[in-house]
């Protein structure tokens, strides 16, 4: 049996094209990079199909948990899709499940989570997920 998360398991795709600086001086992607790969993907996902403001919004994401499990290297140059999906939505916080893949392969090469609680950007406390952020959020649902 195969524990390595598929592609099917996604319901939205990011791609990413890798950077020269993105390998260490092992000759692959550091890990840490992937961390970068995931708020990309989250991100870009809320500005372009959740109306997130990144600039001006009165509502922020913070990033308070996260990780991730490697299961084959990545290396410069390579086009990658994460792979994104939701696996638990709150009242104000979100946990969001991701998988980078090379592009056109099935498994995936590292899968991780984390979650974001949002809040308001004048206090920093939580706050009710806005309507806009939701409504994209639960199309990504588990």
């Amino acid at each position: 049996m195969n524990d390595t998360p598929q592609r099917a398991d996604y319901r939205h795709f990011q791609p990413i094209v890798t950077r020269w600086h993105d390998n260490d001086v092992y000759g692959h992607i550091n890990n840490v990079t992937y961390y970068s790969f995931f708020d990309s993907a989250v991100n870009t996902y809320l500005i372009e199909q959740g109306g997130l403001d990144i600039h001006d919004g009165e509502t922020v994401g913070f990033v308070v948990s996260s990780s991730c499990d490697y299961f084959a290297s990545i290396a410069y140059p390579e086009l990658i899709e994460v792979g994104l999906r939701v696996g638990k939505l709150g009242n104000s916080s979100v946990q969001y499940e991701l998988a980078v893949f090379k592009a056109g392969e099935e498994e995936a090469r590292a899968a991780g989570r984390f979650v974001h609680v949002f809040v308001d950007r004048a206090s920093n406390q939580p706050v009710p997920i806005p309507t806009g952020l939701r409504q994209a959020l639960e199309r990504l649902v588990a």
